[in-house]
């Protein structure tokens, strides 16, 4: 199997980076019209900076709004808006979800796509992979594309008044990204572009990792003094650019493959995706025996930055075996991404793993 590195063709860090968007799509040779997929909120803080940065270059663009699920449906809806516009380039605008949709529209109409993430809460703005999810949220799958996105802007002053709790999510996110791609190293598993990791990938999910245990609590702290800091802005690219090639060109193993399953309670479903990917990293931890040290690294960071460590901090009960059964046997479903571990696992052994997890939480051993 040969080695395979991917990543995002251009990526644009900064405070006030919006105002540079259009001197952006210009320097790629992008043309409009523009169509952008955005969510309500987003929609409002941004559409007459947009406006404004995109009309003084005569670059035509029409707002749709994003429904909040990346469903078969909705991309379908965003490709014809862009067929109507007769669009030169998508660009998603939002959350992971939004991204993903106007991502499989683009890719479905060989346009360029322009990643603007507004929140630092996902790896998904780099990568060429839409997550796809049942009308009702249940994760059905995930498409892969042949190639990242074009751009990749993030507004850090954006960030900053985003809300602290999506921020977070995202260093839960980015929490897993080592330890599954080495998971995947070890068993010799493919990555998400269908080869094994390069030694690249290997370095980024490390540093990753690195930066948010340093910066993390920092960089929190940052954002809610409302002044953005090194720190800060390191941990907004560890969330965005360090996760989303290290998970992609790395791969991906029981922690995402744990919160794909969780997708099935309705209970799960308030929670972000990066807080149930965190305490997911905890079960992987257990799965894997790893050291007290490690797991105690992970669990004190979760604590101190707000992220769960107890299965009722992602809307599950420690009593409700079935139901946790029920997640351990959708997990291990043949071609779920548990199997990436390089573990022989068991529906009973993922159940007691979850279980354990939670216990370990509370700081028992």
């Amino acid at each position: 199997m040969n080695r395979v590195y991917a990543a995002v063709n251009r990526y644009v860090q900064g405070a006030a980076a919006t105002d540079s968007l259009a001197d952006e799509l210009g320097y790629l040779g992008l043309q409009g019209p523009v169509l952008i997929l955005s969510g309500p909120t987003v929609k409002r803080l941004l559409s007459e900076k947009w406006k404004a940065v995109l009309g003084d270059r005569g670059i035509s663009h029409e707002v749709l709004t994003f429904g909040g699920e990346c469903t078969r449906k909705a991309i379908q809806s965003t490709v014809d808006a862009a067929l109507a516009l007769k669009a030169g380039v998508i660009m998603g605008a939002g959350g992971g979800k939004s991204l993903d949709t106007a991502r499989a529209a683009a890719a479905q109409l060989r346009l360029p796509f322009v990643s603007n993430p507004t929140v630092a809460s996902t790896d998904s703005p780099c990568s060429a992979l839409s997550i796809i999810y049942s009308e009702d949220g249940v994760y059905e799958g995930f498409d892969s594309f042949g190639r990242n996105p074009d751009l990749v802007l993030v507004d850090t002053d954006v960030i900053l008044r985003s809300p602290e709790r999506f921020f977070v999510a995202g260093m839960g996110d980015a929490l897993s990204t080592m330890f599954e791609a080495d998971a995947c190293r070890r068993a010799g598993r493919p990555n998400l572009r269908g080869g094994l990791s390069t030694i690249a990938a290997a370095r980024l999910g490390e540093s990753c990792y690195r930066v948010v245990m340093e910066d993390g609590r920092e960089a929190l702290a940052s954002m809610r003094a409302g002044h953005p800091s090194p720190a800060f802005e390191r941990v907004v690219e560890a969330n965005t650019l360090l996760s989303g090639i290290g998970f992609e060109s790395g791969g991906l193993a029981a922690a995402h493959g744990l919160y794909n399953a969780m997708t099935i309670a309705e209970s799960t479903r308030p929670y972000l995706h990066g807080e149930k990917v965190a305490f997911s990293v905890l079960v992987l931890l257990v799965l894997e025996q790893a050291s007290e040290e490690i797991f105690e690294e992970v669990r004190s960071f979760c604590l101190d930055v707000g992220l769960p460590v107890r299965l009722s901090g992602i809307g599950l009960d420690v009593e409700d075996v079935e139901l946790l059964r029920a997640i351990a046997e959708h997990a291990m479903l043949p071609g779920g991404l548990i199997h990436n571990e390089p573990l022989d696992l068991t529906v009973n052994g993922v159940l007691k793993a979850m279980i354990e997890a939670d216990r370990r939480g509370m700081g028992g051993r």
